[in-house]
């Protein structure tokens, strides 16, 4: 790939919009700033950058995904990854945080009658996927989690902490920490063979099917 330096020596017109470079962010001006004060071509470069690593990451996981890709994807010199995250390893850590929306999807369909938790916990987790903002970061987790140690933690992590906090007023009495990971289980397993493995007829399921079908293997888990 071309470098932004030797695109400005041959003198290439609207090199400024080849990524939006810290260079070229440099230029704007003060006016430029966020009150923060970093500039806004610096901020718009860092998330086409993880928006390109998610995206990579999720489809290749983190040994499949080079930084080449990675800045190609995102329309960037590779030196300005290198530039914004340093290493492979610490863009990876940035791709793997999770929009705050899975929690609070899930505490929504814990809350409420008892009746009918196992089918909502399938349908909040469900929605989650399928928003094309939040399944990148998702998909790169669970892809990653078997040969990744830090993916591996994050999703520990979600199960843990995410699923047992909405949890915690829901599944009680006896073995309630194990029936909360059995329900993180039975919600990632499901994710993992219809987004990732695409397992079908799974994988191309209506929702409604699948919560109908799914709920009630969930639901018993709840009841103990």
């Amino acid at each position: 790939m071309e470098s932004v330096s030797d695109m400005r020596e041959r003198g290439v017109p609207g090199h400024e919009q080849a990524g939006g470079t810290a260079e070229t962010a440099a230029a704007t001006g003060p006016s430029a700033k966020h009150a923060g004060g970093r500039r806004r071509g610096e901020t718009r470069t860092r998330e086409a950058i993880l928006s390109a690593a998610r995206v990579c990451f999720a489809e290749r996981g983190f040994d499949g995904a080079s930084l080449r890709r990675i800045a190609e994807t995102a329309g960037v010199d590779q030196a300005l990854v290198h530039h914004f995250y340093g290493t492979k390893e610490s863009l990876f850590l940035q791709a793997l945080e999770l929009p705050g929306r899975i929690q609070e999807a899930i505490s929504a369909a814990a809350r409420g009658e008892l009746a009918g938790v196992g089918e909502r916990l399938v349908r909040a987790h469900l929605s989650v996927w399928d928003d094309v903002s939040s399944r990148p970061a998702l998909m790169t987790m669970v892809r990653s989690a078997g040969i990744h140690r830090a993916a591996a933690a994050r999703l520990r992590e979600t199960a843990t902490d995410i699923l047992a906090s909405a949890l915690s007023g829901v599944i009680t009495g006896e073995h309630a920490k194990l029936r909360t990971s059995l329900v993180a289980t039975q919600l990632i397993g499901l994710a993992m063979m219809r987004y990732i493995a695409l397992l079908e007829p799974l994988s191309s399921a209506d929702t409604d099917t699948v919560v109908r079908c799914y709920g009630p293997a969930l639901q018993a888990i709840v009841n103990g």
